[in-house]
């Protein structure tokens, strides 16, 4: 029998080269090993987000990328995490056996205070137990995650084995599925690839708004000539042709360090790659975007399915915790 994996995403909408090589091609091929179930987790989003009239669209945007990257309905749930209230109890629940010093060491906590001092919410620091809601909900096998969420997995199954020592064997303990997850810097050939940032380039852009996102990037800040010698190791234009020109990366690499290739041709090219790479994502895209019904039965019909699966869990949860 096949395992569960569930892994999900914030809402941010449209999403970009960082997230298609980060993520959503892993998730596409985990589909023909597991059972999956992706979630769109619009409730933690509200942790960090005060303006909240974009989460609809953004919600449509990115369940659309998915889609048209692979993500097949018919082999994994695809829902939104509000549309199975279900979490929400479960969530109170597991924080009433969740120590309150777990979830003040854990580095995310910190960071996010810092990035936002002025809102340092109840659910802010809360937010690992309802992202062990998420997961054990549906009694997932495993977690598809980079090394740097580690911290995070290894907190849920603290949890869950202080549940199932309190109350009885109920949840397993979800591993983490280690998966590479490529570090792609942004345009600014500095930070990581993020929309916040504005260092982004769209996976639904058009080829001539993807060129123009290109040419923008940083390329190598010593060579200021087109005659100067590149160094293509700490270029970032570079290390995107490894991901959409991998048959050239030699030859690439060999014409920058000589100076055969200026940095303007190297860009054109990679925009071109990239362009080439998503052509058929982009008609997907255009396809399912003319029907968004579809889109809307979709979510509807993984909400549907999620919730047989919650509701059986969480009738089990309440049994044991003498709730009912």
């Amino acid at each position: 029998m096949k395992q569960r994996i569930f892994s999900g995403a914030r809402p941010t909408g449209r999403l970009h080269l960082g997230n298609y090589l980060g993520a959503l091609q892993n998730w596409v091929k985990l589909q023909e090993e597991y059972k999956c179930i992706y979630c769109v987790v619009d409730i933690h989003a509200l942790t960090t987000l005060e303006d909240t009239g974009s989460i609809q669209s953004n919600i449509y945007e990115m369940t659309l990328d998915w889609l048209a990257a692979g993500i097949n309905p018919d082999k994994s749930i695809i829902f939104v995490q509000s549309h199975v209230p279900e979490v929400m109890q479960l969530h109170t629940l597991l924080s009433m056996v969740t120590p309150l010093s777990w979830l003040l060491r854990v580095p995310t906590f910190k960071d996010k205070v810092k990035l936002q001092p002025h809102n340092v919410n109840y659910g802010l620091v809360g937010y690992p137990v309802l992202q062990t809601a998420d997961i054990v909900l549906y009694k997932a096998n495993a977690v598809p995650v980079g090394e740097d969420q580690l911290p995070h997995i290894e907190l849920a199954r603290e949890i869950v084995r202080r549940f199932n020592n309190i109350f009885g064997d109920t949840f397993p303990e979800p591993e983490a599925k280690l998966t590479s997850f490529p570090l792609v810097v942004g345009l600014d050939g500095k930070d990581k690839m993020s929309k916040s940032i504005g260092n982004d380039i769209e996976i639904a852009l058009s080829n001539e708004e993807t060129k123009k996102r290109v040419m923008t990037a940083v390329t190598d800040p010593a060579r200021q000539y087109r005659t100067d010698p590149g160094h293509p190791e700490i270029c970032n234009v570079y290390q995107l042709h490894r991901y959409f020109n991998p048959g050239k990366i030699a030859e690439i690499a060999q014409e920058c360090r000589s100076a055969e290739i200026g940095c303007v041709a190297c860009k054109k090219l990679l925009a071109q790659e990239i362009n080439t790479t998503l052509k058929e994502f982009r008609e997907r895209r255009a396809i399912l975007a003319a029907k968004p019904e579809y889109i809307k039965n979709i979510l509807s019909e993984g909400a549907q399915r999620a919730q047989i699966i919650a509701r059986e869990t969480l009738a089990e949860v309440k049994q044991k915790m003498g709730l009912k």
